[in-house]
């Protein structure tokens, strides 16, 4: 029987009826299977074609997602977010772009695997980063990954290959905290002669038959005073690790242990305050009151050793107020613990219960020196409201100042004074003449006439530093100390009174001045 595949045109002839016959079903058996694989091949188009026209559309949609995404990043509305909200934005805005590139990633490689018509996803080129090397500290665990099969896979060889190399790859992974119990064990020795018994004394702890070991108790006080963790969300941390720890047990320990930590808040005060010149500062904190059903507004006074002191440290004072008495009390002299009245030079805003404070003919010891950023401030907002052009050229004529303050930032405390005369004193004179000569040509009253004002005012401890090496030009060392109670007090929202504010103004000065010494806040 002839095959319609192999038929050629001098094959038809003379072929008999039946054969003919015979071929024209195979013919037609032919064509009805061509028409069957066409119909198939054609659903297979079209399906491919739904499914390139739905991931174009998705790749087109997470593209413009992201466009969008980096319009809001750089766009002129953000600038108008205030910082909190601006952080929080940049936050889920990095989550969301992280989210979308993957995605396109994803969408791409699909792309790409459909074209080649490849049965698995290829491997997704090694993406350059530039990021830190992970700490050497930490603790590594090695994973050896080594082929099942060393011999060489070429036809007719077979021979063992050698090792030559090795690529490494490091991944960054945690344990969660983990409960675990410290099981003291003290033997009984004792004499059948003499009927004496010896024991080793037991091992001191914060809490004496307390259950937190210490360590625990610090993992406590720094989710609370640095994570600024309330206590109920501890309890729902800790029982996720099937430790039962009730609110109530939390903050009983934290009472204990700040209990314990205030003979180093007294040593560390005596230390801060042996240093001979010291910022200060303050910020308000909602101070419940049962009494009356609401809460009132305290402060937190807080004092930091200079700048450019060799050794930081930063100690707080909890105050029910923001009169001249609560820095009076804190710098005056300590009998008790054998303190002297602080002298030295206080570097501050000008708030007025400093002066007071600083007052020479009560303390002849003490001298003021004021905070330049703070008159900066003032010209930077006329500058941003672009009222007036003496903002503009105030701003440039600080700039210069900071540039000096910045290039003298790693000499000594002499040196440093007498390069401030040479290279910053003249940048004042000229500062302050020209201030002089606008405040002449500006009316009384108006926003630019308080601001020269303001500077002119205090023009003596603004200028203090040029005297004096050891002493900052602004206090913005301190104020990034009391950030902390700033992030605070949005979590907690108030202190529950006083005891307790004086509490957090322990733990937390232990906390921020570990922190600015290099050190660990839990270790």
């Amino acid at each position: 029987m002839l095959d319609i595949r192999d038929l050629k045109v001098q094959d038809l002839q003379g072929l008999a009826p039946e054969a003919v016959a015979a071929l024209a079903q195979q013919m037609l058996r032919h064509i009805e299977q061509q028409a069957g694989e066409l119909q198939r091949k054609d659903w297979e188009i079209e399906r491919k074609d739904r499914e390139l026209a739905l991931r174009e559309a998705r790749l087109e949609k997470v593209q413009f997602e992201l466009a969008r995404l980096k319009r809001w990043k750089f766009g002129a509305k953000t600038e108008t977010m205030s910082a909190e909200q601006r952080r929080l934005f940049e936050e889920t805005l990095a989550e969301d772009e992280a989210s979308l590139q993957t995605q396109l990633d994803a969408l791409r490689a699909q792309g790409a695997q459909a074209a080649k018509g490849q049965e698995t996803p290829p491997k997704a080129p090694p993406r350059r980063l530039r990021r830190r090397a992970l700490p050497e500290h930490l603790r590594r665990v090695e994973h050896r990954h080594e082929p099942e099969d060393t011999t060489c896979p070429s036809k007719g060889c077979g021979r063992p290959m050698t090792r030559i190399g090795e690529d490494i790859s490091e991944k960054l992974d945690i344990v969660p905290a983990e409960f675990f119990v410290h099981r003291h064990i003290y033997g009984k020795w004792a004499c059948r002669c003499c009927q004496t018994l010896k024991q080793q004394a037991s091992a001191p702890e914060v809490i004496d038959g307390g259950l937190a070991a210490s360590g625990l108790l610090a993992h406590t006080l720094i989710c609370r005073f640095s994570d600024h963790l309330p206590y109920y969300r501890q309890e729902a941390i800790n029982a996720r690790s099937g430790v039962r720890t009730p609110r109530s047990t939390l903050a009983a320990w934290a009472g204990q242990a700040g209990a314990a930590l205030q003979p180093l808040y007294d040593a560390h005060k005596r230390f801060v305050l042996a240093s001979r010149v010291l910022h200060g500062d303050e910020t308000p904190v909602a101070l419940l009151d049962p009494g009356a059903g609401k809460a009132r507004k305290a402060y937190v006074w807080a004092y930091a050793r200079s700048h450019h002191d060799p050794t930081p440290g930063v100690v707080y004072d909890f105050c029910p107020g923001r009169g001249a008495q609560y820095p009076r009390a804190f710098l005056a002299a300590d009998e008790r613990a054998g303190l002297p009245a602080w002298a030295g030079t206080l570097l501050t805003d000008r708030y007025g219960a400093y002066d007071a404070v600083l007052d020479e003919q009560l303390q002849p010891g003490r001298r003021a020196a004021a905070c330049v950023a703070h008159a900066r401030r003032k010209f930077d907002e006329l500058a941003k409201a672009g009222t007036s052009a003496v903002g503009e050229e105030a701003i440039q004529r600080f700039a210069s100042l900071y540039a000096v303050e910045r290039a003298l930032s790693g000499l000594g405390d002499d040196e440093r004074s007498q390069q401030r005369q040479l290279l910053a004193k003249p940048l004042w004179e000229q500062l302050g003449a020209w201030l002089q000569l606008e405040r002449r040509r500006v009316a009384d009253g108006g926003s630019t006439a308080a601001a020269i004002d303001y500077t002119l005012k205090h023009w003596a401890a603004l200028t203090h530093h040029l005297d004096d090496g050891a002493v900052p030009i602004d206090n913005n060392h301190l104020e990034r100390q009391i950030k902390p109670w700033a992030m605070g007090r949005k979590a907690w929202m108030f202190v529950g009174s006083e005891l307790a504010g004086h509490r957090a103004a322990v733990v937390m000065r232990l906390v921020q001045s570990s922190r600015m010494c290099g050190h660990e806040p839990w270790a």
